[in-house]
C-alpha cells in the first residue's frame, strides 16, 4: 500500500532521507537509490548506521540536582569577604588614624562605583567573579598604604603636611602604576578577548578577570583622585581652624 510513496528517515528528529518505496520491502532490507555522488553516499551510510542501535533506549532513573550548593557557597564566600574588607577597614583606622578613616570613606566610594559598574555592564558574581573583586579591593587598600607610608617619611623629614601629601602621592604612583599595570595585563590574557585556542576560554576565569581588571581601574581612581581629595579637604578644614583659633587668641 505505500508503493510509490515516500518514507521518511528521522536521525535525532531531523529528516535524513526522504526516499520513494518503488517495491514492496519483504526481507526487511531495502536499498536507497539515485543520482548520489561517491561523497552524498557515503554520508548517507554513516547516518543511517549512526542510529541502528540495537535495543531501545529506555529510562531507568531520572534525577534532578538543583543549584541550591552554589547557592550556598556563593553566600559565604560573599559573607567572608565583607567580614575580610570589614578587618582591613579597622586595620587602616587603627594604623593610620583619621588618614585610614578617609581612606575607609573612599573604599566605601569604590564599592559604590563598582557595583553600579556591575548593574550596567551587567557583571554576574560567581565564586571566581567574588575573588576578583576582593582582590580588587586588596590592590586598592595597598595603594592607599603606599600612600600614607611615603606621607609618613615626608614628615619624619620635617615637612608640612600639605607638601608631604603632593610628594607621597607623586612618589608613590609609580609602584602603583607599575603593580596595576602588570596586573591589568593579566587579566588581559585571562580573558582571552580574541578566542585564542592556546589560551584559557572558560568563561569562569573570564569573570573573574572581568571584576579584576574592572575593580583595578576603580581603585586607581578612587585611591588616587577620591582619597587625595578627602585629604585636602581635611586640611583645609584643618587649616580654618587653626586660623579660627589664632584669631580668637589674638
Amino acid at each position: 500500500r505505500n508503493i510509490k510513496k515516500r518514507v521518511a528517515i528521522f536521525l535525532d528528529e531531523f529528516p535524513v532521507s526522504v526516499p520513494v518505496v518503488n517495491e514492496p520491502i519483504l526481507n526487511g532490507s531495502a536499498i536507497i537509490s539515485g543520482g548520489f555522488t561517491v561523497d552524498a553516499a557515503k554520508q548517507l551510510s554513516i547516518q543511517l548506521n549512526a542510529g541502528a542501535l540495537p535495543v531501545p533506549i529506555t529510562i531507568v532513573q531520572q534525577e534532578t540536582v538543583d543549584a541550591s550548593l552554589g547557592t550556598e557557597a556563593v553566600q559565604k564566600t560573599a559573607i567572608a569577604g565583607l567580614v575580610g574588607v570589614g578587618l582591613v577597614a579597622l586595620f587602616m583606622v587603627l594604623y593610620y588614624g583619621w588618614k585610614g578613616l578617609l581612606a575607609d570613606l573612599a573604599l566605601g566610594v569604590y564599592a559604590l562605583i563598582t557595583i553600579a559598574i556591575y548593574k550596567l555592564v551587567p557583571v554576574t558574581l560567581t565564586l571566581p567573579g567574588i575573588a576578583g573583586l576582593l582582590l580588587s579591593i586588596g590592590m586598592a587598600v595597598d595603594s592607599n598604604i603606599l600612600i600614607f607610608e611615603r606621607m609618613k617619611e615626608e614628615l619624619r623629614m620635617g615637612k608640612p603636611f600639605d607638601l608631604a601629601m603632593t610628594l607621597g602621592f607623586g612618589r608613590a604612583w609609580d609602584s602603583i602604576k607599575d603593580a596595576n599595570v602588570a596586573t591589568l595585563f593579566t587579566c588581559f590574557i585571562l580573558f582571552n578577548p580574541f578566542e585564542f585556542e592556546f589560551l584559557n576560554r572558560s568563561g569562569m576565569v573570564r569573570g573573574f578577570a572581568l571584576t579584576l581588571a574592572l575593580g583595578i581601574f576603580v581603585s586607581l581612581f578612587t585611591g588616587i583622585v577620591v582619597t587625595r581629595t578627602f585629604l585636602r579637604l581635611f586640611l583645609k578644614e584643618s587649616m580654618e581652624k587653626k586660623d579660627i583659633q589664632k584669631g580668637t587668641r589674638a
